[in-house]
């Protein structure tokens, strides 16, 4: 199934080669999780709006092409549904769009970005609460998450690393939470002052 999968890189404006053609010279293969973000991101550029529209519909009664295929690149079968839904969010960004991103950091990082007028991430009380909704979670919250990627594209910001949020909700329920950890970390302090803390 995946040898029909195309890839994306940001520096391309056209669909690369299908993920199992075989690595570049000295280039690492690409995991499960940049797969999906390559082929959603391929779909966007290839102008492939009723498949992205399909994969807008998250667990329809029947499910259609796009959602297999994008299970299909689930390492796991026990990984598809998340497979799946970080499809449903990438194709909710997207939405009326025709380029596409593949994001950067993690949710954390990103929902520091949202807010309203001059208050961003911990300083926006609504970016705040809907963080720790998100947060206090054993379970992965779907419905929060969903909210969070339609803040991002609201105030037209980009949406965290889509490879990531992969693995970020894979990892969800390992011990001590490092997703969440990690999340709250990146959400409430400034990146430069991780940087500091790291170099001494």
């Amino acid at each position: 199934m995946n040898e029909a999968l195309p890839l994306f890189t940001p520096e391309e404006s056209t669909p690369a080669t299908p993920p199992n053609a075989g690595p570049a010279k000295d280039t690492p293969p690409a995991s499960p999780a940049q797969q999906l973000t390559g082929w959603l991101c391929g779909l966007v550029a290839s102008r492939q709006y009723g498949m992205l529209a399909d994969l807008r519909r998250y667990r329809p009664q029947r499910p259609t092409e796009a959602h297999h295929l994008a299970a299909g690149l689930a390492p796991t079968e026990g990984l598809e549904e998340i497979y799946k839904f970080v499809a449903f969010l990438f194709a909710k960004y997207h939405a009326g769009t025709s380029t596409p991103s593949p994001g950067y950091g993690d949710m954390g990082t990103a929902m520091r970005r949202i807010g309203s007028g001059l208050t961003k991430g911990p300083d926006d009380p609504g970016a705040r609460r809907l963080f720790a909704r998100i947060t206090d979670s054993r379970r992965i919250p779907l419905r929060h998450l969903q909210h969070a990627i339609d803040r991002a594209r609201s105030c037209n910001t980009a949406p965290p690393s889509w490879s990531q949020l992969t693995d970020d909700l894979a990892r969800w329920a390992d011990r001590d939470r490092p997703t969440v950890r990690a999340w709250g970390r990146n959400f409430y302090v400034p990146a430069h002052l991780q940087k500091n803390r790291t170099q001494k």
